[in-house]
């Protein structure tokens, strides 16, 4: 009980660079993760009443929180504002992945006081060993987008992290260390010259991002590091980087307390992860933690901070970055981590199984599935999971991991590329059989990252329309409502490529009186038409000859508005706001349906068959 109302949260570390810049990451929120069909599992502690302090993951490249305000932004929130890590507004249904919040932010000209306990030491063991030259300090600049101005940045800011070599030219750190950026460079140890990398792969879902230096210079002399073996429990573990309290690299030791799938912050997933005791800071994200052979054995990431915990940090095993690694190397970018997209119900009791005919103490039952998985072809709800491509599935969604241990059945499909198939062993009406599918990468309905980093949008009299995300939500958390808050958190996509549209805001003027204050309201049609997603509403404004251009939005409000006045409008409307283009560059090519015909007769339900609280939050139920 008293752990399930424990004041504490996750922490992704990040340090800050100094000067005026200022931290985004700071300030972003992941919504409800547990909650969101990327979540497997949704923790005892994630099911606290909205009013208990929500557990936070907070990221570990080193960020500078001077806010700076823009229009229409909902929030006021100081400089350093939630600054350790606790949520600013109390929202049901959160969980312990509800924010990432920068912390122990060092300001330049401020001193750091540390706690005794997380004093970092280099030791004289070590202090001349070879592998420490092959951690190099990341300098990264970042500007974010603007999701509630689409069509523009945020002001930049500066981090600082780590990284480390793994030769080819090439290094390995934390996605979110080099997210949004703009300039990336690194420096090595003992050397006062920075050398500009670029990123070739950034993996949000495991939080890794692969980089490049091309100067020959910076190779000179570089031993890359050797990955190791998954370590086993009381394994004496090293963590080196560049956290904040110096400038020079630093090393801490510790134990590894547990191996288990764990929530990682920045991608909003579930992986497999290791849990050590040594201190992880601000800045050491991105840092190699190493075995007593000098093998490294995974990449520092985030840590947990708790009033009834202490020095509880993460590492990311190298079974997760071979992944991530041999996805680029097949594919030539990063494609994922795939899922089986499955609803699964724990099959403890044993009146149960007996009713579903299981014989014996094991599987899993499906209460649902995505319906953009493979698995809806072949599956059917009440079947009864039983093996993993013949590895055997327990009644409380475990397999065998290594030689005693068990580990989340979820663990099995993480091991598997995009595009892989497997066989799975089911029990339907008392029937054993066996049936293939193929894994496929989830599809969100509300997407926690962006790709290409700015968001779309388009501009219609004023009318600014744009995708729902999570950033979005969390820019806009104050002003958007319940109803389009519950469809973000609990609906799942249709088709790939759908998109919950709203309009984020209005951009006053004659031909839209009446309608200036409306903001983040879903757009359900479009003369009639139902709206699959931003670059389907961009063609239907484009494709429409009538007088009327007549939006229909959620509780049947319409918006109509004449089509030649509001063309005639647009470019003073752009002009008077300081607007470079009425919608966004991936809007300008042509649309191209990839909705089969029979998907697209059945639009009535887009997005309206929301997944309850029950389905996510009850302990006995998991993704897969």
């Amino acid at each position: 009980m008293a752990a399930a109302t424990a004041h504490s949260w996750f922490t992704v570390l990040t340090s800050t660079g100094g000067g005026t810049s200022r931290c985004s990451l700071s300030s972003h929120r992941l919504f409800s993760t547990s909650l969101r069909p990327s979540s497997f599992f949704l923790p005892k502690a994630s099911t606290q009443n909205q009013n208990h302090n929500k557990n936070v993951l907070k990221k570990s490249s080193e960020k500078e929180a001077d806010k700076q305000k823009f229009p229409q932004r909902s929030k006021n929130e100081g400089p350093f504002a939630n600054a350790d890590g606790r949520s600013s507004t109390n929202e049901a249904g959160r969980s312990q992945l509800a924010s990432i919040k920068s912390f122990g932010l060092q300001r330049k000209g401020k001193g750091v006081l540390l706690d005794s306990k997380e004093q970092q030491v280099e030791t004289s063991s070590i202090q001349d060993a070879a592998f420490l030259n092959a951690v190099v300090k990341v300098y990264c600049t970042h500007t974010a987008p603007d999701y509630s101005l689409p069509w523009q940045k945020q002001r930049q800011y500066t981090s600082t992290g780590s990284a480390f070599m793994i030769g080819d030219g090439k290094l390995l750190t934390n996605a979110h260390c080099v997210e949004h950026d703009t300039q990336v460079k690194v420096k090595k140890r003992g050397d006062d010259t920075k050398y500009v990398a670029k990123v070739l792969a950034r993996g949000v879902e495991c939080d890794i991002a692969l980089l490049s230096v091309e100067s020959k210079d910076f190779w000179e002399g570089a031993e890359p590091l050797r990955f190791g073996r998954l370590p086993r429990l009381q394994d004496a573990v090293t963590v080196v980087g560049y956290p904040l309290g110096g400038d020079t690299i630093s090393v801490t030791k510790g134990v590894v307390s547990r191996i288990e799938v764990t929530s990682y912050a920045h991608g909003s997933s579930e992986l497999l992860g290791i849990q050590i005791d040594a201190a992880i800071n601000p800045g050491n994200s991105g840092g190699p933690a190493f075995n007593d052979d000098g093998d490294c054995i995974g990449v520092a990431f985030q840590v947990y901070r708790s009033d009834d915990a202490e020095n509880i940090g993460y590492v990311i095993p190298t079974t997760v970055v071979s992944h991530f690694l041999e996805d680029y190397e097949r594919n030539g970018k990063y494609c994922g981590f795939p899922c089986l997209g499955v609803l699964l119900q724990k099959l403890e009791n044993p009146a149960l199984r007996a009713c579903l005919k299981v014989p014996s103490n094991e599987g899993v039952l499906v209460r649902k599935f995505e319906p953009t998985s493979d698995v809806s072809n072949v599956l059917k709800e009440g079947d009864v999971i039983v093996s993993f491509d013949g590895v055997h599935v327990g009644s409380e969604g475990t397999v065998p991991f290594r030689s005693s241990e068990r580990i989340a059945f979820r663990y099995l499909i993480s091991q598997k590329f995009s595009g892989d198939s497997v066989e799975l062993g089911i029990i339907r009406a008392g029937e054993f059989m066996k049936v293939q599918a193929v894994l496929k990468p989830r599809v969100h309905l509300v997407p926690y990252h962006i790709e290409g980093g700015q968001p779309s949008y388009i501009i219609v009299a004023g009318l600014v329309f744009t995708p729902l995300s999570e950033p979005l939500i969390e820019e806009e958390e104050d002003s958007i409502g319940l109803k389009l808050l519950t469809k973000a958190r609990y609906s799942l996509a249709k088709f790939e490529g759908q998109q919950i549209v709203v309009l984020s805001q209005v951009l006053a003027n004659e031909v839209n009186i009446g309608y200036e204050d409306m903001s983040n309201e879903q757009v359900l049609k479009l003369n009639g038409t139902r709206i699959k997603n931003i670059h389907h509403l961009a063609h239907l404004v484009d494709s429409c000859k009538g007088k009327y251009l007549v939006f229909e939005f959620e509780d049947n409000f319409l918006v109509v508005l004449e089509r030649e006045a509001a063309l005639d409008a647009s470019a003073s409307i752009l002009k008077d706001y300081g607007i470079p283009a009425e919608r966004s560059s991936d809007l300008m090519g042509a649309y191209v349906d990839s909705i089969e015909q029979s998907e697209a007769t059945n639009q009535q339900n887009f997005g309206d068959s929301p997944v309850s609280n029950m389905e996510f939050g009850s302990e006995g139920l998991l993704w897969a």
